[in-house]
């Protein structure tokens, strides 16, 4: 059988959404905790930026405004494939197919600098990656 890669032209849409949300989000004073699987800096780049090279929006004057940036700290929740291998093996009903796990690895850019991003280990405990994640937030 053969295995379809989705290209990243496929994601963009979506994450201009995301980005979209965000900036209307954070606009009306929301702080916003967003969950997804951002594997690639592009990906990240795009939530924070907006598509690059989008048509730009007017203003009511009709002169051309710049995607709005957003200020987003990445939290990279990292793992052993063998732990997280483990871990998936266990869920029953879920949309992702253990069978993936290796794409979604190969895929993978950490984040690195200058990226705003903690890095938090999966072996810790649920209270301990919470309250790392919290710290960083004050």
């Amino acid at each position: 059988m053969e295995r379809l890669e989705r290209q990243p032209e496929d994601r963009i849409p979506w994450l201009c959404s995301l980005h979209d949300i965000l900036v209307r989000e954070v606009a009306s004073g929301q702080q916003v905790v967003l969950a997804c699987s951002a594997l690639k800096k592009m990906y990240r780049d795009i939530l924070i930026r907006g598509k690059e090279g989008a048509p730009l929006k007017r203003d009511e004057s009709g002169k051309e405004e710049k995607p709005a940036e957003l200020q987003l700290l990445v939290v990279h929740l990292s793992g052993s494939f063998e732990v997280i291998s483990g871990r998936l093996l266990k869920r029953k009903g879920h949309f992702m197919p253990p069978e993936l796990l290796q794409s979604q690895f190969d895929t993978l850019e950490p984040p690195s600098a200058p990226e705003n991003f903690i890095q938090v280990s999966v072996e810790k405990n649920l209270a301990e990656i919470i309250a790392t994640i919290m710290e960083t937030l004050k």
